[in-house]
């Protein structure tokens, strides 16, 4: 199938590795052009010489860290004096601390916020404007399926990335006649850094190896098993197609069916 972005620029967040990463790598291998940020220069080094490497096209990159406002700027100006308007965004990050309630300090509240729900909010705010002068643009905000059934000790990710879900359904409403949708990706556990870490720490908690508690995790998905990274960004890509154009507010889960809830 055509989904009739090739040519269109694309710029994804915290996409050195992980989802975002094969986010990148799907929309490279649909012929978009590619831009890249994340925090550590040497990772997206990897990346771009890879993606350059599969699909004959290096990614732009940008040294990015999502709590800064600074970073976040000087990633979307180099990005369009080098490529032009951003046509597609996609908003990831990499998860917050993990925590209890009363094991969390304001500051662990301040940082997720500005990493979860601010990097969110002025990514689009760059980008929003040239999209509707265009009247076409795709965003697509990563999540996670806490927005549906919180997950133990993720208190900050439970509280923010919901926060994530009421931005990106209220903007989808004010930029619908322009042709820009705005969509949200919910994935389950996936096999990335993250979901590793917390597996690890975990185990510290309750004397377990870390394999025991994947295998714990991927009992509790009626697919028997985590995700690729790549099963995630293929939802990603197909809601930045112009396939995907009478889709707008929603929240798609690619969970394996962890989450039990009807709505």
């Amino acid at each position: 199938m055509d989904l009739g972005i090739k040519g269109k620029i694309a710029l994804v967040t915290a996409s050195s590795k992980g989802i975002g990463k094969a986010v990148a790598e799907g929309l490279a291998a649909e012929g978009c052009v590619v831009a890249i940020c994340a925090r550590n220069k040497d990772d997206l080094l990897t990346t771009a010489n890879e993606i350059k490497k599969k699909y004959g096209a290096e990614p732009i990159w940008c040294v990015c860290d999502l709590n800064k406002l600074r970073d976040i700027e000087n990633t979307f100006y180099t990005v369009t004096r080098q490529l032009g308007k951003i046509d597609i965004l996609v908003n990831n990050c990499g998860g917050p601390e993990a925590g209890h309630f009363q094991d969390l300090t304001d500051s662990n509240w301040q940082a997720a916020f500005e990493q979860v729900l601010l990097s969110t909010v002025r990514f689009s705010n760059l980008v929003v404007p040239d999209m509707i002068l265009q009247e076409w643009g795709r965003i697509i905000n990563i999540t996670s399926v806490a927005v549906k059934q919180p997950i133990d000790n993720l208190m900050l990710s439970n509280s923010l990335r919901n926060g994530v879900i009421g931005f990106t359904k209220s903007l989808s409403n004010e930029v619908a006649k322009y042709n820009v949708t705005v969509n949200s990706v919910a994935p389950g556990y996936t096999l990335t850094n993250r979901i590793y870490d917390l597996a690890v720490h975990k185990a510290k908690q309750v004397e377990k190896s870390h394999e025991a508690i994947l295998t714990e995790m991927a009992k509790e998905i009626p697919m028997n098993r985590l995700a690729g990274a790549e099963e995630i960004a293929s939802a990603v890509v197909y809601l930045a197609s112009k396939t995907a154009s009478y889709i707008t507010g929603n929240t798609i889960q690619v969970d394996g069916g962890l989450n039990k809830g009807v709505y």
